[in-house]
């Protein structure tokens, strides 16, 4: 019996070996390598095999394992760089506020201010990298003398930080006259202050929409009855409380379920609205571009992906990132101690993930076409649920690592895979 147990397990491992080994091939016959992670250099081999749906979509949704990965930064800005240039892609929507907007807008069009002082608009902290501000720096140079239909625009769909709105909408009702009731522009200054604890206010949406909604009535009426060219003053004070009325649902549910559905919101908006020609970049982490759902299956926590999959088909297309070893950093909240950031290793992925079969390719950054994997019966790798590694805004926790079970098949239309990772670049000082 023993004997017979010990073979069993023995023709197990030898088939498991046998099925890894067919899929490294596959994986190495049909990978579009990217040459480098330099974001100021050509994709020349993957403009040469450019995947049928990447080619066919307008709105490209790219994500990352970390908000820490300096790679992905540096792959993203390049990517996006390319879909400037081939496929006039000129709405850049980000994992951001709406906050950040104004003042990056005026930037990269030529108004005044530095890198650090513009990468102080984010009010997410990753974004405060070096390889951050460099691709608005080839923003500012690339809009530079073109024309404003032709330049590119800066966009936050995030709901999480409002600060400041308040202040836009009095300066807009300041400066157009309007004669508002003092109690509702209390109502906008209460919400934008309105602290968010994650915890949940139950009621606080109910109370205060209505009044948020009558100010966008009465501002939406005064434009349509102004005889003054303000459209798009007006436009920017209405998207401004869409955001404020967006962020008091988020208060009162503050899950991620409804952040996503608002991100969604705000990019659906922006690309039928705001673009020429409805193409968009869109920046953010893995789990909001995936086109099914938030963390495990089941969650019921559709993602920011999955709403523009639905409703923009194969005009979607989702790239999704995995890596296999690196520097990753990590908040670190010690007793008595101060919080602070550490650099940790990984030397190798981890067990029973994609990344562990990933990670024997031959090249060090490649692409690969998830439907193109579908298509083909030779190959299930990506159909089978395996595990990857998710990181969020506090990075990597040794103690607690965080492997959530995946389909790629489901997630993504396509993979951007890189061996090693590294820390970005926080200090600005230079900039």
């Amino acid at each position: 019996m023993k004997f017979t147990i010990t073979y069993i397990l023995c023709l197990l491992t030898i088939n498991i070996s046998a099925q890894k080994i067919e899929t490294v091939n596959w994986i190495n016959k049909n990978l579009i390598e990217i040459e480098d992670a330099n974001p100021n250099t050509e994709l020349i081999i993957f403009d040469q095999n450019i995947p049928k749906k990447f080619n066919q979509a307008k709105i490209f949704g790219f994500g990352e394992t970390t908000h820490h990965g300096k790679e992905f930064f540096t792959i993203k800005a390049k990517f996006f760089k390319y879909l400037v240039q081939k496929k006039n892609v000129k709405a850049f929507l980000m994992e951001e506020s709406y906050p950040a907007e104004s003042g990056i807008n005026e930037w990269i069009s030529g108004g005044k201010g530095d890198l650090k002082t513009i990468a102080d608009n984010f009010s997410i902290y990753p974004w405060h990298t070096q390889e951050v501000v460099d691709l608005l720096k080839w923003m500012r140079n690339y809009n530079l003398e073109k024309p404003k239909n032709e330049q590119i625009q800066f966009y936050g769909i995030d709901i999480q930080f409002v600060k400041g709105i308040n202040e836009e909408i009095r300066d807009f009702v300041k400066r157009n006259g309007l004669s508002i009731d003092e109690n509702l522009l209390s109502t906008v200054d209460k919400c934008t202050n309105k602290k968010n604890d994650y915890k949940g206010v139950k009621n606080w949406a109910d109370e205060h929409k209505p009044d948020l909604q009558n100010l966008k009535k009465i501002i939406s009426e005064f434009q349509k009855n102004s005889s003054k060219n303000i459209t798009n003053e007006s436009q920017d004070a209405i998207r401004a409380l869409n955001y404020l009325i967006d962020y008091t649902d988020f208060i009162k549910n503050p899950t991620t379920k409804v952040r996503d559905l608002k991100m969604f919101e705000n990019a659906q908006y922006i690309i039928d609205n705001l673009t020429e020609n409805g193409k968009a970049f869109i920046w953010a982490h893995n789990e909001h571009i995936n086109n099914l759902e938030l963390l495990s299956y089941g969650s019921d926590w559709t993602s920011l992906g999955s709403h523009l999959k639905n409703n923009y088909k194969e005009d979607y297309y989702s790239v999704g990132f995995d890596f296999g070893s690196g520097n990753l950093r990590g908040y670190v909240i010690e007793k008595n101690k101060p919080n602070h950031w550490e650099v940790y290793t990984i030397d190798k992925p981890f067990k029973r993930t994609y990344s562990k079969t990933l990670f024997e390719a031959d090249k060090n950054i490649y692409f690969i076409d998830i439907n193109k994997a579908l298509q083909d019966d030779s190959i299930n790798f990506f159909d089978k649920k395996e595990k990857q590694l998710i990181l969020g805004g506090p990075g990597f926790n040794p103690e607690d690592v965080d492997l959530i079970p995946k389909k790629f098949s489901e997630m993504y239309d396509g993979l951007i895979f890189v061996k090693r990772i590294s820390v970005p670049n926080y200090n600005l000082d230079g900039a």
